[in-house]
């Protein structure tokens, strides 16, 4: 049996992790304990460091954890991370800030689940998780689900509706061949560079949920995040773009309605399964079956 466990997790693909980092010297060994010390035989972590202060002198404490870093000017972070996922070499991507944290065994059951749906393309945590400014995990919340038509209603860009939730980053993973795949991953933006990349995997494929936490985001006043209006304005044309591609008529679809009432008045469950969004959930039984298999559920439900 222990030789059937090794043997499978030799198999697992190997995932490549990306942190862009500038002026992160307060947060980074914090982020940085949180990849190294997974539990997982096949992955490999990339810095990129802006060279803004002495983060630098931290990276070197972890250069035999580091599988390549640098620190040198670049121009901001998504221009770090691509620096990082050209130097990578695996079979799944991500990336994740210097001030946020991979929540543990996370690389272990994304490389189980890549592993055991060759046709999955793109995950993200539908338990989302936070960190305080002190770095203390302060739990998780809860997305009903992921949807390209919820999607395509704006129902993941806070600001456009009055109910929805984020895609957090850092608990997304995707393989690397669907992102090599595209010519502009960001579409230059600044702020809004991971919401353009969701635009863009949309084209292709559809995000499955995961019911498990992955990752972290830490709340710290100052974030470049806290510029909403900027992110907001750069996230809208790349959703533009995507709804012109799909051919989407804003408020085509009775479920749309139907999500943003769902605010004010009740929506009962039999209402949810008859003409909720059709989602995809990656989900295990760990506390009946700490044996049991992950396994692909087809469901509805609204935002």
């Amino acid at each position: 049996m222990l030789r059937e466990q090794v043997e499978n997790m030799q198999n697992l693909p190997k995932i490549s992790i990306v942190t862009p980092a500038y002026k992160s010297s307060s947060t980074i060994e914090q982020t940085i304990r949180s990849v190294v010390s997974q539990d997982y035989p096949n992955f490999e972590y990339i810095v990129v460091d802006g060279a803004g202060d002495d983060t630098a002198q931290i990276l070197e404490k972890y250069v035999d954890n580091i599988h390549w870093w640098c620190s040198e000017p670049d121009d901001g972070q998504y221009d770090a991370v691509l620096k990082g996922f050209s130097r990578s070499t695996g079979d799944i991507l991500c990336w994740i800030n210097a001030d946020d944290r991979l929540l543990p065994d996370a690389l272990r059951i994304v490389g189980e689940v890549f592993a055991d749906f060759p046709n999955v393309d793109w995950i993200s945590s539908l338990l989302p998780g936070s960190y305080d400014a002190q770095g203390l995990y302060s739990g998780h919340s809860r997305i009903s689900g992921f949807s390209k038509p919820a999607f395509l209603d704006g129902f993941f860009l806070p600001g456009t509706r009055r109910r929805g939730s984020w895609i957090q980053q850092e608990s997304t993973f995707f393989r690397k061949s669907i992102f090599a795949a595209l010519n502009d991953p960001f579409k230059g933006c600044r702020l809004a560079g991971d919401f353009a990349l969701w635009c863009q995997l949309y084209e292709t494929s559809d995000l499955v949920g995961i019911t498990y936490p992955l990752a972290g985001f830490r709340h710290i006043a100052g974030q470049r995040s806290e510029d909403m209006s900027s992110y907001l304005h750069e996230a809208r044309g790349a959703l533009a773009d995507l709804r012109k591609v799909e051919g989407y008529v804003v408020g085509g679809r009775l479920v749309e309605t139907v999500a943003r009432l769902s605010k004010y008045i009740r929506v009962g469950s039999k209402t949810r399964k008859r003409i909720g969004y059709d989602g995809e959930k990656i989900i295990k039984d760990r506390h009946r079956h700490p044996d049991a298999s992950w396994k692909l559920e087809k469901y509805k439900f609204l935002i």
